[in-house]
Order: C-alpha cells, then structure tokens, then sequence
C-alpha cells in the first residue's frame, strides 16, 4: 500500500497527518489541508468529503498545494487510496446514464471516444478489471474521476458537475 503525507498549510507546513488507506473526512485529523505530498503508492485527492467532487490523482513523488492543485476550488477533505493492480482491464462504457444507450468494451486507453468509438458521450461505465481514470476532454485532459471495479450508473452521483467523460486511461502498476 502507498502513503501519502498531508499539511494544514501550503507549501508542506504546519501540522501533518499521515496515511496509507482511504480516509472520508480528512478534517477529523486536521483543521485544513492545503498541500500534500505522496511517498509512495497512488491516491486520489478530493475537495469534498466522501470522496466527491473535484479530483486529483497523485502518484509517488508527487506534490501540491493548493496553488497548484487543478481543479480544485478549495482545500483537500478527503482522499482514496489506489490498490496496485496486476493483470487485465476491461471497462464497459456506455453512453448514457444508467448503463444504457450505445456501449463499448475496452482493455487499453482510450485518447477519443468521438473518433475511436463513434459516440459523443460516456455517461456510465462498468470497470470489470483494473482501475481507470476518465478525463472530460479528449486526450486526457480536463478534469478526471476515479472508477474502480463495479457499476458506475451516473458520475452525477459522484458529486461531478461534468457527467460526460471523453477519454480513459488505466492505472497502470506505476503506483508501487
């Protein structure tokens, strides 16, 4: 498992907290949290507690502050920890909410849904293997969201403002 260091105030001061696993409400260990830093593993950062709302992936070595966390409106709350997969991925993405419309099946990154699969939304998902990052933009860009193995019937759910994703990549086993 990865583990990741976070900080009350930017640039890596003030109080810290220390973690290895999933933690919902980063405010119950400290008033705030406006840097962090990943000494190994890979983590998903959130600006809500729950894990909602605008993310961030973060890998070994990596760093922020909230001067330079994309995306993000305001301080760190809550965090997930990615476990580091071996072997397939498959994810089923479909077009519209709730598993429906047009569907697709893929096992590697996709740059463009428009041009490689001929749909103009991914609205729901099912990851079978592995773990995906879905972008809102072509070509990885633009805000991301975590899925993990099981259904993902509406990214609404997941406190996003965007639902439609554009283009998925895998989290390959770099995160050890």
């Amino acid at each position: 498992m990865g583990r990741i260091i976070f900080y009350e105030e930017r640039s890596f001061q003030g109080r810290s907290y220390e973690t290895s696993s999933d933690c919902p409400e980063l405010t119950t260990f400290l008033s705030r949290c406006q840097s962090c830093r990943v000494e190994s593993g890979c983590f998903m950062v959130y600006e809500r507690p729950n894990y909602v709302g605008n993310q961030l992936f973060m890998r070994r070595g990596e760093s922020a502050d909230s001067l330079s966390m994309k995306g993000m409106k305001e301080c760190i709350k809550s965090c997930r920890a990615i476990p580091m997969h071996r072997g397939q991925f498959k994810i089923k993405i479909f077009e519209k909410e709730n598993m429906s419309g047009q569907s697709h099946e893929l096992q590697e990154d996709c740059e463009n849904i428009s041009e490689r699969l001929r749909i103009n939304d991914c609205m729901s998902c099912e990851v079978m293997e592995g773990h995906w990052l879905l972008f809102e933009q072509p070509h990885f860009r633009g805000r991301m969201v975590y899925v993990k193995p099981g259904e993902h019937r509406s990214f609404r759910e997941m406190g996003l403002s965007s639902t439609r994703f554009m283009s998925m990549r895998r989290i390959m086993d770099s995160c050890n």
